[in-house]
Formats: structure tokens, sequence, C-alpha cells
């Protein structure tokens, strides 16, 4: 008997050993079995995201264009599926190869990121359980790992034989004192709110591009771990500024033909019940991975656009041009030549700047592309500005143009809404409008049919040179005083 126990001791013994053994090497191993009532083998999206983690640590991922490492890798994953999770145990995991890793985390706040600090700290700290054989944890793959006594706080602490070891944070907060190797930022968008909010994003990828990046390491590989909301979110930024860098990790919760991702963690019958409760827009950022300004854009169908066009040709040469309201708005006037009721657009100001900086730039563009008719809305300072431009051009000795300024009384987004057709159909853009005016382009093409827009000046003044054109505004020309000596009276 005794010798059957020993046997059988041995036996369970050996299999432990090849369980770490190849835990130590495999991450999707070694979450096997630190989790098993989780991460389980008929759950394949599990394999891919374990195995792609592990592939850009060690610079298998190549792109081909370049002949070098991805270096950054884009996970958009729907919730519930263990992202967050999966990425908590890909830090233990990286401890575990190297104690000279270095981890940088960044979360939405400082609550998340200690949350999420906490987590893989406590995952090194917990102990086996005595005669369980089939329980792992940490120390059971990698026993050497051990968080340095005194210097265990929440979002800071060292591993025993390293001088620091793992930073979290939130873009709130700051990085000092530290640089990593590996950097992890989780969902840093909260709600579709955020998502439609430029200020909010404008933070994200200020942090990422002078804090974040600047305490990478030579080499270091970065996770960016987001449900996909806007297409300048912040993996969005990425993807276009960095393509030769970033590599995406996509995963749907319906696939192609419309099944789940993982039956039982979310049913199809599930998804479907959840496709048809929530918004769209809300349904295709969280399940579907795809950006909400993007399904969600009033002018989702895209522009025409021109290559060459014979002024000759031109009917009437135009502008409408709408103020700022306020401080935070911007300033847009459209210039564009007119044949048989298509405008061509021949010129976009765009601006945050001052009135007092852009009279004379607006007055400088009517005159280069001989606009002979420029309307300016007179709401909210438009007829000080519009009559500003006009002694401006005078000064120019430009006697042809003849700017107008009137009320607009109408509701403006009803407007906007109304005329969208109309702009999509009677607006012809300059080819490579979208780097020609870039924020211009962003402005338009971000707007909601639905939801709350920040801004709204872009797609004004589109309808308002639309119905411009149509006839809709009319534009009083102003009656000239001649002299009496010009009547040679």
């Amino acid at each position: 008997m005794s010798i059957l126990k020993d046997f059988q001791k041995d036996t369970v013994t050996q299999a432990r050993d090849a369980i770490i053994k190849a835990g130590r090497v495999n991450f999707r191993e070694y979450c096997n079995y630190i989790n098993p009532d989780f991460f389980k083998s008929h759950r394949t999206y599990q394999d891919t995201l374990c195995n792609t983690m592990q592939a850009i640590y060690e610079k298998k991922i190549i792109n081909s264009a370049t002949g070098k490492p991805y270096d950054i890798l884009v996970i958009n994953l729907p919730p519930g599926f263990g992202k967050s999770y999966t990425a908590v145990l890909f830090a233990t995991w990286a401890f575990g190869q190297s104690i000279k890793n270095t981890a940088i985390t960044v979360s939405y706040n400082q609550t998340l990121s200690g949350r999420f600090a906490k987590s893989v700290r406590d995952a090194i700290e917990d102990e086996e359980i005595k005669d369980d054989e089939n329980y792992y944890v940490v120390n059971s793959f990698f026993p050497t790992l051990q968080i340095k006594e005194g210097d265990g706080a929440a979002s800071l602490w060292s591993l025993e034989g390293a001088y620091m070891s793992y930073l979290a944070t939130s873009f709130d907060g700051s990085i000092t004192g530290m640089r990593g190797n590996i950097g992890i930022i989780d969902d840093p968008i909260k709600n579709a709110e955020e998502a439609v909010n430029e200020r909010v994003k404008e933070k994200h990828w200020d942090f990422y591009k002078n804090t974040f990046s600047s305490r990478m390491l030579e080499g270091a590989v970065q996770l960016i771990i987001q449900t996909r909301w806007a297409t300048d979110d912040l993996a969005g930024k990425l993807l276009s500024e960095y393509p030769e860098r970033c590599y995406e990790l996509r995963m749907p919760a319906l696939d192609a033909e419309g099944k789940s991702l993982c039956e039982d963690l979310y049913s199809t019958e599930n998804l479907l019940q959840k496709k048809d409760t929530l918004d769209e827009h809300i349904w295709l950022a969280n399940y579907g991975q795809e950006p909400i300004d993007l399904k969600g854009s009033l002018y989702s169908e895209g522009f025409k656009t021109y290559d060459v066009i014979d002024p000759e040709q031109f009917e009437r040469v135009i502008s409408y041009g709408d103020t700022a309201d306020t401080g935070a708005d911007y300033l847009c006037n459209i210039a564009a030549g007119v044949i048989d009721k298509y405008a061509y657009v021949l010129d976009v100001y765009f601006t945050e700047e001052p009135m007092e900086k852009t009279e004379d730039e607006t007055a400088r563009r009517i005159d280069i592309h001989g606009v002979r008719e420029a309307a300016f809305e007179s709401n909210n300072g438009g007829r000080g500005f519009a009559r500003n431009v006009e002694q401006k051009l005078r000064k120019l000795k430009n006697k042809k143009c003849q700017v107008t300024w009137f009320h607009q009384s109408k509701n403006k987004r009803t407007r906007i809404l109304v005329n969208s057709s109309n702009v999509l159909e009677q607006i012809i853009m300059p080819e490579g409008w979208d780097k020609k005016y870039p924020a211009f382009y962003q402005a338009v093409m971000r707007y909601q049919r639905k939801g709350k827009n920040e801004h709204d000046d872009a797609p004004d003044t589109l309808t308002g040179l639309v119905e411009v054109i149509n006839g809709d505004v009319k534009l009083k020309r102003k009656a000239r005083v001649i002299s009496r000596k010009l009547l040679g009276l």
C-alpha cells in the first residue's frame, strides 16, 4: 500500500511539475491553471488573446513591410471577456520571465488604476493551498517572485531583487521616477459621451505622447486594451499615427456567421437580445468594436470630390461664414464656385483664432478666391465681423465682392439634419480634402446623427452654403449710394 501511495504521489508530482514547466514558457497554459474556472480549453478566443500577448512580448509578430516586430498591441474585445483580467495575469507572467521587467499601467481613473495594481500585487502574494495539488498560484510557477518588504504600496511597488517593478497611474496622474519596458493602458474611455468629447480624447493623446511614451524604455512593448468608441480614440490615433508599429487584435462578440465568440460566456441568443435592446451605436462600439462616429455619422456616405475645375464655368462664386459663438467654438468660412446648383469647394477657413486675427484672414481668402457674394450669419457678433471684413476687402481694393449678413432664426440642429442629403448631393470637395483641411474634415465626418455633438460649426456652414444655393437664404444686396458727383450733378 505504501509503495502504491508513493507511486501515486510521484505521479501527481510529475504531472504538477510538467504543468509548472509548461506554464513558465507558455502564457496560455499559465492562465489555464491559475484560474481554470475562467480559462478553459474550449474558449478558443482565449488562445488567440493569450498567444498574441506572448508573441508581442517575445517580439515574434513581424511587420512584413518593415521587417521589424510590432511593439504596440491594440486589443479590442467586448466587455465581460476578461481582457483586463488577462492583462493582470500577463503582468505577473512577464515578471516571471525576468525580474528586470518594469511595468507601467494606466487606467481611466486613479480608483481603477489602484484596483489593477492591487490585483497584480495580490496575485504575486497569493499562497498555495497545502495538500491541494490542483491549486496553482503565481508562486507555483515562479517561486522567487516576492514583493519587497516595506515596498508594497498599492500603486507603486518593487520585487525582491529589483529596484522598482511596478507603477499604476491614471490619465490625471503622472509617471515620475520610473521607466518601463512593459506598458499597459486599460479602457481609457468610459462611455459614449466621452467618445465624442474632443477634450477627453485630446487629453488621452497628449498623456500618451508626452507622458506615457516618454517613460517607455527602448524596445518596450505596449498593450492598449479598449472598447472602440471613436475613430480618434486612443486606439484609433495609434493605428492612424503609427500603423507600422501597431498590431490590432479585434474580436467582435458575434463572428461573421452571427455566432457568439464564446457561447458559454455570452450565448448567441443573449447577444442578439442585447443587439435588439441597445442603441445601435452602443451595441456596435461595445460588442462589434466599431467606432460610433463612423456608424452614427450624419455624413457617413461620404462626399463627392473633384480633381480640377475650370473657374470659367462658375455661375457664381460665393462664401458662407459662421463666426464663433463662444470662445470654444470655431470660425468657419467656406468659399465655393457654383455650377448648376453644385458647389465646388475652393477654400475652407476653420479656426479657433480670435476675431481680431480672423477678420484679416477671412478678407484675404475671399479676395484670393474671387468670391462675389459673401454671406455671414449675424448672430452672436456676426454682423460686426461681416462689416469689418467688408472694410478690409475695400482696403484690398476689392469692390466686386458683395458682403451681406442676416439673422439665422431657424434651429441649427434641425437645419443641419434636414439639409444633410442636400449637402452630400450638392457639395463637392477637392480631392484630398481630408489632408488639406484635417480639422474641418474631422469636425464634419464625426458629426453624429443622434446624441450630443460638442461642435456644429462645420456642418452648420455647409448647410448654410446649400441654403444660399437653393434660395432658402435670400441674400439682400445692399443698395449702393451713388454720389451726386458721379452722376455729374
